[in-house]
């Protein structure tokens, strides 16, 4: 990723030689002669970093450090200070810049301080990033499954995990998509390097690209300040992008630039940015029939779907139901087991909600029990009568049926078990709310 520097000096032959230094390491430098100067440079633009003069005549560096910290908090400030003025470099220091260098200082020197801050910066960036994360139930301890199937995936993931290829995961929801694309990266040479993931449903479609590629202040109502967007984080790492199935065409268009060049600009920004992203994408979706319905590009399609992963549903390996649950119940109740019946009960429903629903069912039953042995009295009425709450008993009839037939039927059945709640009969259907509705628009259910 190339950094932009911004060099805020009085003296033309200091811009000119810091300049030429940073250029020679690899940077994209800009200038600007004074403080009020820089501050209408920093509304055009997004710097990585700034190299800002104590002393200047008008607006000094100590009251344009504030007002760059004021507008953008993150961003990175290193003080150019005269020998002497060791005093007004720590007042700097106190406004929140990074560092500061005295006047003389040697080329090296303004090298090793601007490299050490644009780090401090990054790591800022991601430890921010971390701190939203923090709460989110994550399932690290590895992808558990003996089933034909779930070695098969294993396999294919321990092939592409050590190269940077693009891997879509497709699968229903709650199957552990997230699961697998961790473990990809996981056991990937960008091991070291951030782990960042964003749900593409859960977003409209103007927060989704904000959310992508970051934003400047001012680029939208409510941008009070710069952000950084997801690519941003992600570099040196992974990206994890769920349900791309459901995003937006003018969003496809943008992210099939990006994988084709890695190269994107922030919302109201016209400075590129560069970075080195694996993406990983996951869908619920059947793409080849999305774009043969025009709902998704077929260019962007064959860019993601270098190495597709198909993540079984849980009703298609029995045999895993009983190391999952062993597995999830030490995790939500420990000392406590299950009895045969309660296993039997188990192993024989469906699961449209798969692991997900298989967790949310151990975890219930583990709190409501009140011995240490879950029977099936423990367990949900549903799994008790070994039958999805969304099928209703549906039988092929003699005549046959289409898939859409059956489709229609199922989400017709769970909006009237739902009373018509559209959010909880997606979750009995094991879709995301985004997935549903487009298929009530495409049946014309009512």
């Amino acid at each position: 990723m190339t950094d932009s520097i911004l060099v805020v000096d009085d003296e033309k032959n200091m811009r000119f030689v810091v300049g030429r230094a940073l250029r020679s390491a690899g940077h994209d430098v800009s200038e600007a002669a004074s403080g009020e100067e820089a501050l209408r440079a920093l509304g055009k633009s997004a710097p990585s970093l700034v190299l800002l003069d104590q002393r200047m005549p008008g607006m000094d560096g100590l009251a344009t450090l504030k007002e760059m910290k004021r507008r953008q908090p993150e961003l990175p400030v290193v003080m150019l200070t005269a020998h002497g003025n060791i005093e007004d470099a720590v007042k700097a220091m106190k406004a929140g810049a990074s560092d500061y260098l005295t006047k003389p200082f040697d080329v090296e020197e303004l090298k090793l301080a601007v490299e050490k801050a644009l780090k401090l910066s990054c790591l800022e960036r991601q430890v921010d990033f971390l701190r939203e994360e923090l709460g989110r139930d994550y399932d690290t301890s590895g992808v558990i499954g003996e089933s034909a199937q779930m070695q098969e995936v294993l396999a294919t993931v321990r092939r592409v995990a050590a190269t940077d290829a693009t891997v879509m995961i497709y699968g229903e929801s709650g199957t552990g998509k997230e699961l697998i694309a961790r473990a990809i990266h996981n056991g990937s040479p960008r091991a070291r390097g951030p782990f960042v993931q964003l749900s593409c449903a859960a977003l409209p479609e103007t927060l989704l690209e904000s959310e992508l590629f970051g934003y400047e202040k001012g680029a939208f109502t409510g941008a009070t300040g710069s952000k950084p967007g997801r690519f941003e984080l992600a570099d040196g790492g992974s990206l994890f992008l769920d349900e791309i199935g459901d995003i937006s065409p003018a969003v496809q268009v943008k992210l099939l630039r990006v994988l084709e060049t890695m190269t994107f600009e922030r919302l109201g920004s016209n400075q590129t940015v560069s970075v080195d992203v694996r993406l990983i994408g996951a869908t619920n979706r059947d793409l080849p029939r999305l774009i043969s319905e025009g709902g998704f590009r077929e260019d962007l399609y064959y860019r993601l779907n270098v190495i597709p992963v198909c993540m079984p549903p849980l009703r298609d390996r029995p045999g895993d139901i009983k190391l999952l649950a062993k597995h999830f119940l030490a995790r939500h109740a420990p000392g406590k087991d299950l009895s045969p019946e309660a296993l039997r009960h188990l192993e024989d429903y469906r699961w449209p909600g798969n692991v997900r629903e298989l967790i949310n069912t151990i975890e219930r039953a583990g709190i409501l029990s009140p011995g240490p042995v879950i029977g099936p009295g423990d367990l949900p009425a549903e799994v008790r009568a070994g039958t999805s709450p969304a099928a209703g008993g549906f039988e092929l009839p003699p005549e046959g049926v289409t898939l859409e037939q059956v489709e229609k039927e199922l989400i017709e059945q769970a909006l009237a078990r739902t009373g018509g709640n559209r959010t909880k009969a997606a979750g009995l259907l094991g879709i995301s709310r985004h997935t549903l509705l487009y298929r009530i628009e495409k049946y014309h259910i009512g």
